[in-house]
């Protein structure tokens, strides 16, 4: 494969049919362009594969080749589960890989499988030719985890790592999330505030509850379990009934949603319950990204497609510093405080 030519500003600027000096006031962030036309710039350059000399120096400090010489295959693997996750994910990953020339495919695992047959399907599903994979959050069943992990080649965890865990992860940091969430309400007078969320799934839905007893403690605030919906969401419950008699029950100021897919239907309930929100009760909920059913949704950020472009560094950090530790990498969002939470009248 020939070497790939570096990309200078003006083949960016032939590209957008623009000026040499106008490609570069953009990459320098110097006034006199609209914030569309820096973005453009911004993206084809990185879509082309453009690095500044800081940026080329700071990959060769990791022993990274800004311009390598062939073409790698990556793999994101992934069950059904985790599908949810795959496009945004996919955008940061492949966002990054495009710019070193590499390509990422997505590969999915049987999700009926016996523990005992998965090394064999791993072996004839070609998986073990790619050059490293990534490992999708919500692998089900996660008797899959300990074949994935034991794999020779570089390996990318995109969730939070068990214990012992002898690979390199990158997750985005729902603990922060979850202390930001407390931290919002506690900052605007709630006290009665309430997580729902099965924290039986995944290492990371538990994690949130865990981070959610952690905020509440250091803010002054004991929790009971009990007053909480956090068990298992299976067919033969029918949890949103028992949530509707626990809201009753305990009367929260605020709701906590802490998974994705529970926030709808939790929102719709307490509208059921006559609940006004944010007047009645404060509502913030986990998604993944902006819902155009909720658009005015308080929630934290969470850099899912970040986490996909953070992912790609460590994964080409990995190959070229193969003995080196492995690292557990959380990327931190921000928090948005929209129109469904307020502040509470002193009691």
């Amino acid at each position: 494969m020939p070497v790939r030519k570096a990309v200078t500003l003006k083949t960016i600027a032939k590209e957008l049919g623009l000026t040499v000096q106008t490609v570069s006031k953009a990459l320098k962030g110097k006034p006199g362009m609209s914030e569309a036309t820096r973005r453009l710039v911004a993206q084809t350059a990185e879509r082309l594969g453009y690095y500044t000399m800081e940026q080329i120096r700071s990959l060769k400090a990791e022993h990274i080749a800004p311009y390598p010489n062939g073409r790698s295959r990556f793999l994101l693997v992934q069950t059904e589960e985790s599908v949810d996750y795959n496009r945004l994910l996919l955008e940061g990953l492949h966002a990054r890989f495009a710019a070193f020339g590499h390509q990422i495919d997505t590969l999915l695992l049987p999700k009926n499988i016996k523990e005992a047959a998965m090394p064999e399907w791993i072996e004839h599903s070609g998986m073990e030719f790619a050059d490293g994979i990534f490992i999708a959050p919500s692998i089900v069943p996660q008797a899959w985890e300990r074949p994935l992990f034991s794999l020779s080649m570089p390996r990318i965890l995109l969730s939070f790592p068990p214990p012992g865990t002898k690979l390199d992860s990158v997750i985005w940091d729902v603990y922060e999330a979850t202390w930001q969430s407390v931290a919002h309400l506690r900052q605007t007078g709630h006290r009665r505030i309430m997580y729902v969320g099965d924290i039986h799934v995944q290492r990371g839905f538990f994690l949130r509850w865990q981070a959610f007893c952690h905020a509440m403690g250091e803010f002054g605030c004991e929790v009971d379990a009990t007053a909480h919906s956090t068990g298992p969401r299976s067919a033969q419950t029918n949890w949103l009934d028992e949530l509707r008699e626990l809201i009753k029950r305990e009367n929260p100021d605020a709701i906590i949603c802490g998974i994705n897919g529970e926030v709808p239907p939790v929102y719709r309930l307490c509208a059921e319950l006559g609940l006004r929100i944010p007047e009645d009760v404060s509502f913030i909920g986990f998604l993944n990204e902006r819902s155009e059913e909720l658009p005015g949704l308080t929630r934290p950020l969470l850099p899912i497609r970040e986490t996909g472009y953070r992912a790609a560094d460590r994964m080409l950090w990995r190959i070229a510093n193969p003995t080196l530790p492995y690292e557990h990498i959380r990327i931190q969002g921000g928090f948005h405080a929209g129109g469904t939470t307020m502040t509470r009248p002193e009691e």
